[in-house]
C-alpha cells in the first residue's frame, strides 16, 4: 500500500483462463497464482515461490489444498509445495468439508485430504458435500451419500441439473420423481411430496 513492489514484475501473467479452470491472480489462503514461461505456481506474500512454476494449470487454494494439472491429470500440492495427491485424476473439484470428488476411469468418487478414496469411484456423476451429504448418479438415477460413502437416499430420484437443486440447505434437498418435484431431509423422507411442477431452494 506504500508502492513498493514486493513481488517483482517478472512473471508473463498472474490470471488466466484454460480449458478446464479460471482463476483471477488474487491472494487465496496467503497465496496466489502466477505464470512463468509456460508454467504455473504459487508466491507467498513476499514473493517467495512456495510451489514451483512447473504444473500446465492451477486452481486457488481450498482447505489448505490447491488443484493442479500436469499432462492432463489432476492431483493437490500443500501451501509448502508437496505434491500430496499424485497428479492420477482426470478431474479433482476443489474440497469441501474434508472431501474432493475425483474422476478416475469415467467414474465419480471422493478422495480425502490424505489422497485416500473414501468414497469409490463407482459412480456416473457427483457434486460436492454439503451440509454432511452429496448427490450422486447411478444408471440414470440420483441419490445421496454421506462421508463414509454410505447411500443414505438410494439413487431413485430423475435426473435435473438444476443448480437450484444440486445440494442440501437448510436441511432439505429438492428431488424429482415421474416429472413432479418435492422435498427430502437428511434421512431420505419425503418431508414435501414430489407433486409441484417447480421449486427453488429453502
Amino acid at each position: 500500500k506504500t508502492g513498493k513492489e514486493v513481488v517483482p514484475c517478472k512473471y508473463d501473467d498472474a490470471e488466466y483462463f484454460s480449458g478446464k479452470y479460471f482463476d483471477a491472480g488474487f491472494f487465496s489462503e496467503g497465496l496466489a497464482c502466477v505464470h512463468l514461461n509456460g508454467k504455473w505456481g504459487f508466491i507467498d506474500k513476499t514473493g517467495k515461490e512456495v510451489v514451483p512454476c512447473k504444473y500446465d494449470s492451477v486452481r486457488d487454494f481450498s482447505e489448505g489444498l490447491a488443484g493442479v494439472e500436469l499432462k492432463g491429470k489432476d492431483g493437490f500440492v500443500d501451501k509448502t509445495g508437496k505434491e500430496v495427491i499424485p497428479c492420477k485424476y482426470y478431474f479433482a473439484g476443489d474440497f469441501h468439508d474434508g472431501l474432493a470428488r475425483v474422476r478416475l476411469n469415467r467414474k465419480y468418487g471422493f478422495i480425502d485430504k490424505t489422497g485416500k478414496e473414501v468414497v469409490p469411484c463407482k459412480y456416473d456423476d457427483a457434486e460436492y458435500f454439503s451440509e454432511g451429504l452429496a448427490r450422486v448418479e447411478l444408471n440414470g438415477k440420483l441419490g445421496f451419500i454421506d462421508k463414509t460413502g454410505k447411500e443414505v437416499v438410494p439413487c431413485k430420484y430423475d435426473l435435473d441439473n438444476n443448480a437450484n437443486h444440486l445440494h442440501f440447505s437448510e436441511g432439505l434437498a429438492c428431488v424429482k420423481l415421474n416429472g413432479k418435484f418435492g422435498f427430502i431431509d437428511k434421512t431420505g423422507k419425503e418431508v414435501v411430496p414430489c407433486k409441484y411442477d417447480n421449486v427453488g431452494s429453502f
